[in-house]
């Protein structure tokens, strides 16, 4: 009978080592995994990362250009203002001139 219940244990425990054979192999495995998942995320990251600074970097650019080209419109635009006033201010005077001429015609 002692033959039997020992053989029954060592059954038992051999069975308990395949089980948790199994289950580091299945950790290891899982870890290993795991890992692999993490440095792709963490590279695919990266390069995200890298790819938004240098689109920052790119719109900031564009921006800028934009800013100095809307400073020169609007200068410009200033400039077109006053000359466009002083040109009505000509032709004001150049029709007061030719009423009077008009008006005095007779006269003359």
């Amino acid at each position: 009978k002692k033959g039997e219940e020992s053989t029954g244990v060592i059954a038992m425990v051999d069975l308990l080592i395949r089980d948790l054979e199994k289950e580091m192999t299945e950790a290891a495995t899982e870890e290993k995994n795991s890992q692999a998942s993490y440095e792709k995320m963490m590279s695919e990251s990266a390069e995200k990362r890298s790819a938004d600074s240098k689109l920052l970097a790119e719109k900031g650019a564009t921006k800028a250009d934009t800013e100095a080209d809307l400073q020169a419109h609007e200068e410009g635009k200033e400039s077109a203002v006053k000359e466009h006033m002083a040109m009505m201010k000509y032709i004001q005077s150049l029709h007061a001139e030719c009423d009077w001429l008009v008006q005095y015609y007779d006269v003359r």
